[in-house]
């Protein structure tokens, strides 16, 4: 029997072959090893049966045979210690473990589900969330992924401001980018690739208010039923894209309720980092409760923050939760604020209590005379004349009567707290601030199911931007987050710029009529522009969706293989066999499903590559307008 350890004879045994061993330290390749393991390499497998120790340990006999666990044997070659004689691989740590290193040693935590690494192909309209879900993998379909991404053809230009509509003549830029508010109907997946040919790097705060995946496919008319592997494969394809556009210093926001939480977090931990989670946010958006509620009545959701790069974070995270300043007597209370040792603090202010005019200008009739007395006896004032002056200039001087004495205050700005992560302020109540705001603007009716608090979304606002950043939501639904924007910008004189992407024309429809009318009703001096991607297969989904019978289903599918691009596996002809069985399926709803399953999704709209193509019948000005947006790039073919 040999002395050597079983270590010494694997180690000698891997250095009889020249291929496994560094001529300069010889040392054994590992990884070079490891990886011919995994390959079944012939002659590796024939050089380890050569040791009868070695092979008992790596190899199992089967019916006769004796089979490689090439499993067994990298795991070995991971684990042995050329220097330290261990009788065991785990040294001084008890903790999680994944392919012998820790999650701290590792840098990543990784959430693990079925087409994780897949592009869901689906969108979110009704009639998709009752078909099966179309997935490209990532490394068997690249060429289809990367012509679902290609940027699009935007259509349909309209420039709106408070009274009008009309016709976009320009695109406006500052410093090369797109400085224009922009309302883009589209799926967002795609819409989100064609925004990064502009702006790519540029955003500076992005907000998402996703489908929360609750089940509950009648509350939201766009499809909020996936199912769990389903729902993060379409999250986590628009986490991605959406770091890209993100600046350095940028911040996303997403809103989430515990159905989704704890999985969307790891998510985001996952594509953003770890280390970028700035926080979770608890708002009680609902005070009464979900009455439909099995066991615990939920009254909040939450807000999870992540940065692109903490560490280039600017924002202070303080913001004044008051709408108000606080004001303080202008009258010193110390015992040495008297006239005699501050001679230049003392005067009398004359107030008029019908007019409400104040002055340092001695008066007649109507107004009274000031001085700073209280019950101390005669003070000072606060502030010099010269002071006083610029503060009344500024209004920010009150007088006030108690106990048939005038009073002198001062505002001051109210001291900015940090933000907090529980949010329970009234303010944030959705039924109030949402759906009745909502209500109001369009003359009673309820165009949009539980929309947020126009001061939830004013508050993350106001905590992640400053007055000139880019605010980007691509699941705009009623256009809360637009209509947040506009409004900060009239409050600190601002000039954010929003980007909302909707898909469903119903919701750009609310989008758009709401902006306008808070832009009337508030004076705003703003504008935004509005656009969709260039339909091609997409115009025959909404065709199939909208249709009530049978018969415009079949005027439908006779029009299809001319006009549009249809899976590989259809024949064309639609012979009257095949209309037969369509017909025979009876509800139309199996029919509608039945031509959704026959369109090429990948070809929903008209690329930008292909904007000079006759088939799609793109106009000159859309050429010209295409031209604009895409300006910095100069990918546009209009020859």
């Amino acid at each position: 029997m040999s002395d050597k350890t079983f270590e010494q004879r694997f180690i000698d045994l891997l250095k009889t072959e020249n291929d496994f061993v560094d001529d300069d330290t010889g040392e054994l390749l590992r990884e070079r090893i490891k990886r011919l393991a995994y390959d079944l390499d012939k002659d590796l497998i024939m050089l380890l049966l050569q040791d009868e120790t070695v092979t008992e340990a790596f190899f199992e006999d089967i019916a006769g045979r004796s089979i490689f666990n090439n499993n067994k044997f990298v795991a070995y070659l991971n684990d042995v210690n050329f220097l330290d004689k261990s009788y065991t691989k785990f040294k001084n740590k008890i903790g999680l473990n994944i392919d012998g290193k820790y999650p701290q040693e590792r840098g990543e935590v990784s959430l693990v589900w079925p087409y994780k690494d897949c592009v869901l192909e689906g969108g979110q309209t009704k009639e998709q969330q009752k078909q099966c879900e179309i997935f490209f993998n990532e490394m068997i379909a690249p060429d289809e992924i990367n012509q679902m991404f290609e940027p699009k053809v935007f259509t349909n230009w309209k420039q709106h401001i408070p009274d009008e509509e009309d016709d976009v003549k320009e695109i406006k830029r500052e410093n090369g980018i797109i400085r224009e508010n922009l309302i883009i109907k589209g799926n967002n997946l795609i819409a989100l690739h064609s925004l990064k040919k502009e702006f790519q790097g540029q955003v500076n705060m992005i907000y998402a208010d996703p489908p929360y995946n609750t089940g509950g496919g009648n509350i939201f008319s766009y499809n909020n039923s996936f199912n769990h592997s389903t729902w993060l494969t379409f999250m986590k394809n628009r986490l991605e894209v959406a770091q890209d556009l993100l600046r350095e210093d940028g911040i996303i926001v997403i809103a989430i309720d515990d159905a989704e939480m704890y999985y969307l977090g790891v998510l985001l931990d996952e594509v953003f980092g770890r280390n970028n989670k700035i926080g979770v946010v608890a708002i009680r958006h609902h005070p009464r409760g979900r009455t439909q509620s099995s066991f615990l009545s939920a009254v909040h959701e939450y807000a999870l923050f992540y940065a692109k790069d903490i560490t280039k974070i600017t924002k202070d995270f303080r913001f004044d939760t008051h709408e108000v300043e606080e004001e303080e007597s202008f009258i010193r209370a110390r015992e040495d604020a008297s006239p005699e040792k501050k001679p230049n603090y003392f005067y009398p202010i004359f107030y008029n209590p019908t007019t409400k005019e104040i002055t340092l200008d001695e008066k007649g009739e109507g107004f009274v005379k000031i001085l700073p007395e209280n019950r101390n006896g005669m003070r000072t004032w606060q502030r010099k004349r010269e002071v006083f002056l610029q503060k009344l200039k500024e209004k920010k001087i009150v007088v006030k009567e108690n106990k048939c004495m005038y009073e002198i205050h001062w505002q001051i700005a109210r001291k900015k707290n940090k933000a907090q992560t529980m949010w329970t302020d009234p303010r944030y109540d959705a039924n109030h601030h949402g759906t009745i705001r909502l209500k109001k603007l369009f003359d009673g009716q309820t165009p949009f199911k539980h929309p947020k608090s126009i001061f939830t979304l004013l508050d993350i606002i106001k905590l992640t931007t400053d007055k000139n950043d880019i605010v980007l939501d691509f699941f705009a639904g009623s256009g809360t987050t637009g209509h947040a924007v506009l409004k900060l910008n009239k409050e600190d004189d601002g000039n954010r710029q929003f980007i909302l992407i909707e898909q469903l024309e119903e919701h750009v429809a609310v989008c758009k009529k709401g902006l306008e009318k808070v832009m009337k009703q508030d004076s705003m001096n703003a504008n935004f522009i509005s656009c969709e991607m260039k339909a091609y297969n997409e115009a025959f989904m909404e065709r199939i969706q909208s249709a009530e019978s049978t018969d415009q289903l079949l005027e439908i599918w006779r029009e299809m293989p001319r006009k549009s691009i249809l899976n590989w596996y259809i024949n064309p002809k639609a012979p009257e066999k095949a209309e037969a069985e369509f017909i025979a399926l009876e509800e139309l709803d199996k029919q509608k499903q039945e031509l959704a399953k026959q369109l090429d999704k990948n070809q929903l709209y008209v690329n930008l590559s292909e904007i000079a193509d006759e088939t799609f019948e793109v106009s000159e000005s859309d050429i010209q307008l295409n031209t604009d947006f895409y300006a910095t790039n100069g990918d546009v073919d209009d020859e």
